[in-house]
Parts: C-alpha cells; sequence; structure tokens
C-alpha cells in the first residue's frame, strides 16, 4: 500500500450551492408545511439550523474544530496496490481510510462539530440514537472533550451483538439504553406492539427525540441524513481531491461509498460532484446499500418521517417507509430506513446510481481486502468494497476507482466469524 499525503480543508463544502435543482423543503411533521428555522430549535443550535437550510458554497470550520480534527485529519488516501495484484486488475484502486479517528469510524467528522456548536451555547448533555455503535461513540468522543455527556439509544440487535461498542461510550463517559426502551413513550408503545423487536433506528431516532424534546436544556444530534451533517462530512471528499491530484490524477473514474443514512457516502462523493457540475469532471458516483435494507434502489422517492413515532420533520427521500424494520444484518449502520435528502436528490438527478449488496458477497470482500492490505472494514464499508472489487476485475487499463473506507471492523469481528 502506498499512502499519499495532503492537508486539512479551513471549509466544508456545501453541494445545495450547486444543485441543478434546489433541494425540496423538510415539511413539519404537524402542519405539513415548509420547515421554518424557529421549528428546529427545541432540538438543534442556531447554528447548526443556519447550516441546515444553507445554500452557501463553503462554510468555515472553527478554529476549534479543526484543532481536533488535526488529531487524526488528513486521513489516509492509500494505493491498494496488493489488492490490484491479488484482482489481477488493471485498474488503480485508491481508498479513502476513515479508520485512523480515535473513534474508529467517519462519524467524528460531524461528532466534533456538532458537540462544540452546542457547547458554545450552553448545552451540557446531547441525545442521539446509534446503529452499529460508531455514530454512538463518536458523539461521546466528542461529548468528553467539551465537557458534555450524550445518552444514546442503540437498536437492540445491535447493542446485543457489539457490548464493545457501548464501554467504548461508557470509557468516553456517556450512557447507552437498548432500543426500544421502557424509558420513553415512544419505547414503551413500541414494545407493547412487538416485545420481540429487533428494533430499528426509526426507533431509536424516536426516544432521543422524545428526550430531547421534553427536557430543558437537553439537545439531539443526529449521525447522518440532515444536511448539516453532510456538510461536515465533506472533509473526506476535499482531502481525496487533493490526494489524488498530488498522485497525478484529476479526478477519479468511478467513486464507491457504502450507503446508509448518507453520511459517509456524501462526504466521500459531494465534492467529486461538485466538481462534475462546476469544472466538467466527470467521475462515476456509486452509492452501494445492502439488499437487506434497499434504500435508494427499492425505496419509493417522496416525502416520509425520519422515524417510527413521527416527531421528526418529514422529508423528501427515498424510502421503505419509516415503520420498516430491516433484518439484524451485522451491517448496523446501514439498517435505516429512509436516504439522506441531499443524497436521494443527487440521485434523481442524476448526478449518482446505486447497487445493492449481499451481506455474503459484502463479507468476502471485506475478507479479499484485508487479506490484501492488512486493514479490515467495518461491515458498513464492506458493500463499498464488493462493488468496487466486482467492478475492476473487467475495469479499463489504468481506470482509477476511489473506495470510501469509512470505519475499521476491529470490533466488529464476530460479524466476520460466519464467513471465515
Amino acid at each position: 500500500m502506498t499512502r499519499i499525503g495532503s492537508v486539512t480543508p479551513t471549509h466544508w463544502y456545501n453541494l445545495a450551492a450547486d444543485f441543478p435543482e434546489p433541494l425540496p423543503p423538510a415539511l413539519h411533521p404537524g402542519t405539513g408545511q415548509p420547515l421554518k428555522p424557529e421549528d428546529l430549535e427545541p432540538l438543534f443550535p442556531a447554528a447548526l439550523i443556519a447550516q441546515e437550510v444553507s445554500t452557501e458554497r463553503f462554510i468555515e470550520i472553527p478554529e476549534a474544530v479543526r484543532e481536533v480534527y488535526a488529531k487524526w485529519r488528513p486521513s489516509p488516501l492509500i494505493r491498494a496496490d496488493r489488492l490490484e495484484r491479488a484482482l489481477g486488475t488493471a485498474a488503480r484502486i485508491f481508498y479513502k481510510y476513515e479508520g485512523v479517528s480515535p473513534a474508529g469510524s467517519h462519524k467524528p467528522n460531524t461528532a466534533i462539530a456538532q458537540a462544540w456548536y452546542n457547547a458554545q451555547e450552553g448545552t451540557r448533555r446531547l441525545t442521539t440514537e446509534t446503529g452499529a455503535g460508531q455514530w454512538g461513540a463518536s458523539l461521546a468522543l466528542a461529548c468528553s472533550l467539551f465537557d458534555m455527556t450524550c445518552e444514546v439509544w442503540q437498536v437492540r440487535a445491535s447493542y446485543e451483538a457489539k457490548p464493545y461498542r457501548r464501554y467504548q461510550m461508557e470509557v468516553y463517559g456517556s450512557t447507552c439504553h437498548s432500543s426500544p426502551s421502557e424509558l420513553t413513550e415512544a419505547g414503551r408503545a413500541i414494545l407493547a406492539s412487538d416485545p420481540q423487536t429487533t428494533g430499528s433506528l426509526g426507533m431509536a431516532i424516536s426516544e432521543a427525540v422524545e428526550v430531547a424534546a421534553t427536557t430543558e436544556g437537553v439537545h439531539y444530534a443526529l449521525g447522518s441524513v440532515l444536511n448539516h451533517v453532510m456538510l461536515h462530512q465533506t472533509v473526506i471528499g476535499q482531502e481525496a481531491v487533493a490526494q489524488l491530484q498530488a498522485a497525478g490524477v484529476e479526478a477519479p473514474d468511478i467513486v464507491f461509498g457504502c450507503a446508509g443514512g448518507g453520511s459517509n457516502l456524501a462526504g466521500l462523493t459531494f465534492p467529486i460532484i461538485g466538481r462534475n457540475l462546476t469544472e466538467g469532471t466527470a467521475s462515476r458516483v456509486v452509492a452501494c446499500e445492502p439488499t437487506a435494507c434497499p434504500t435508494i434502489t427499492q425505496g419509493e422517492y417522496r416525502y416520509d418521517y425520519g422515524d417510527v413515532a413521527g416527531l421528526t420533520p418529514m422529508l423528501k427521500m427515498h424510502t421503505l417507509g419509516a415503520d420498516f424494520v430491516p433484518p439484524a444484518i451485522h451491517a448496523g449502520g446501514l439498517r435505516y430506513h429512509g436516504m439522506s435528502p441531499m443524497v436521494s436528490h443527487a440521485v434523481e438527478l442524476g448526478l449518482m446510481e446505486a447497487v445493492a449488496v449481499t451481506q455474503e458477497d459484502a463479507f468476502a470482500a471485506g475478507i479479499t481486502f484485508a487479506r490484501a492490505e492488512g486493514i479490515i472494514p467495518a461491515p458498513e464499508s464492506t458493500h463499498a468494497v464488493a462493488a468496487a472489487l466486482a467492478h475492476a476485475r473487467d475495469a479499463a487499463d489504468g481506470e482509477v476507482i476511489l473506495i470510501g473506507l469509512s470505519g475499521n471492523g476491529v470490533l466488529d469481528l464476530p460479524a466476520y466469524e460466519a464467513y471465515l
């Protein structure tokens, strides 16, 4: 493997500035009318609300956030030369590796920013949900750095299968509950209806939002889907573009990113899509989702709630329905019924395409990758790896493939056991 250097961006990039058509607005869950910034004040600090509705192309990253980013950013862009040889491909394969963050994934890119903006307004406690646990661990990390705590509702299937994520949150000083729980009205109602449910991100969101909305001094933080989260993650793609150029590649031919709620995918690809729109590059962008939760490839593009209880705004997105409960697949971070409105809009405008990957193909690709490159990919990332490997086997000579490796699978090793 060959690592390529770079510098960390000073601004986040906002694709909303360059969309050929405006992003459809979020709707108030009670009135059905376009959401006003003040409607979000019970949940988010003013700066994040402003970012949520912004159409500015670049938004400056606060110095305090950049100082924390510098602990691991820029993350490495690596030439996968050993993987290329293992596949016998004529393509050049690069991967942008986010597993070097303290939490082991891309999630701190937005967790640090969200915690800092909340701390600036005096908030000392946040609530959130998490699937596989990367987001919960990342927000717990961020809160510990700014003298805050968070309360996390983790999807039951992952809570039971991935105890080390919970331990990680507790080390950082936060708490984690299995969702659905008896701690909220939403959780109790869900359990009364289906006591054996494996849970879903939609259920966990309902619980976290309920507590934030009804408790003085508490705000909510979301690890994916919303516009400001997509914004914060664009440090990934901006670095990747600069790193590829340092390697003599003006633009990748094709980019593969795993797709759950959309944050890793957007972070890697939005700066690249922005270049396609403003500079005339022609990179293909492929969202790679699980066949067990095929939001883009089989979902409808319509307004839907982000949670089961209908507490969140209604978002125009690709959705399988807010009450959809996906199978308890190992890639817990991809078990969300809806897709980011910005990612969904990009798909509808033809700026991005999508494929669905089986869990078996994903883990097979993860093992191939690990044995060639030495890094064990997170189960979520293996979906992007699988789609990229399938493409690479018949790629044109010299074609440049870029893979988003959103995190490592060190705490997910039991998930690999069945595929060894």
